[in-house]
């Protein structure tokens, strides 16, 4: 007896159920609410699309056309460099993959937040009115902060600016992102910031951190890292101070389509990398 055409239909649906349930567990959508990851989820859906759109099933290909929308929307909300670069990156990865109609809906959709985006941006410099803290309270506070909200608080204000280059801030991030080799080659009245920013852009270590992600073996899930450990609480409990094992950006869409390539990334995400130290100085 032949098999139906019900029955034929089985595994290419089994396909796209797998694809579509692996791109839901990365919780991209989520992330782009999230100021701090919002630039990491705009470069991972642009190498998704630079590298595996083709490959992925229509019903994955709707979903990652509504977060690129999603992306755009919430641009002016970020209001901060490494949004606006990762969203200039993505923008681009839109022009070269999507067909012709949803490619237009999206870059007018790209072009209306950025027109959005610099009314905000005015209409904040216009009204922006801060309470003057001290130095020292500014920079205790400032120390709670990740490495993306630190520096957009420089650009809030000058007196924020000078608190977010006090160099026992840049020492605490040196601390938490790199190994203790790396402190051979710091010397004495090193500026932090500036040792922290060569670190982060040097091959190895940009490439670790830039995709925000790690894989946790006690949920086995791939997380969005929280200061290089699992978000959930009861991994955190069992893996002590151990950080995750973190992920490139290539690797996660390797994990998306089920494959195993050693390919480098795209020189796309060169440019985020950099980009994220794109803020000008306050004079």
């Amino acid at each position: 007896m032949k098999p139906g055409i019900d029955d034929q239909s089985k595994p290419q649906t089994m396909i796209q159920e797998k694809y579509t349930k692996r791109y839901q567990n990365l919780k991209v959508a989520e992330a782009l609410s999230n100021n701090h990851l919002y630039p990491f989820a705009c470069n991972e859906l642009s190498s998704i699309i630079d590298l595996g759109y083709s490959q992925l099933p229509k019903d994955l290909k709707a979903f990652i056309f509504r977060d690129c929308l999603s992306a755009f929307r919430l641009l002016p909300e970020m209001n901060t460099s490494a949004a606006v670069s990762a969203a200039n990156l993505l923008v681009k990865s839109v022009e070269s993959a999507f067909p012709k109609q949803k490619k237009n809906l999206a870059i007018v959709e790209f072009k209306q937040a950025k027109v959005a985006l610099k009314r905000r941006t005015k209409s904040h410099d216009e009204h922006i009115d801060l309470p003057s803290l001290p130095q020292d309270i500014l920079v205790h506070i400032f120390s709670f902060l990740d490495l993306y909200s630190l520096l957009s608080s420089s650009q809030v204000s000058r007196s924020w600016n000078q608190a977010t280059s006090e160099g026992s801030l840049w020492r605490s991030l040196f601390d938490l992102h790199f190994t203790h080799k790396v402190l051979i080659h710091i010397y004495p009245g090193i500026d932090w910031r500036e040792a922290f920013k060569n670190e982060y852009i040097l091959y190895k270590s940009s490439k670790m951190l830039r995709s925000g992600r790690g894989y946790c073996s006690y949920c086995d899930s791939v997380v969005w890292h929280d200061n290089l450990r699992c978000p959930k609480k009861q991994c955190r409990l069992k893996s002590g101070k151990k950080p995750l094992d973190l992920m490139l950006t290539h690797q996660v869409v390797n994990y998306l389509l089920g494959t195993t390539s050693s390919s480098d990334e795209s020189d796309s995400e060169d440019e985020a990398v950099r980009g994220l130290w794109a803020y000008p100085t306050l004079q």
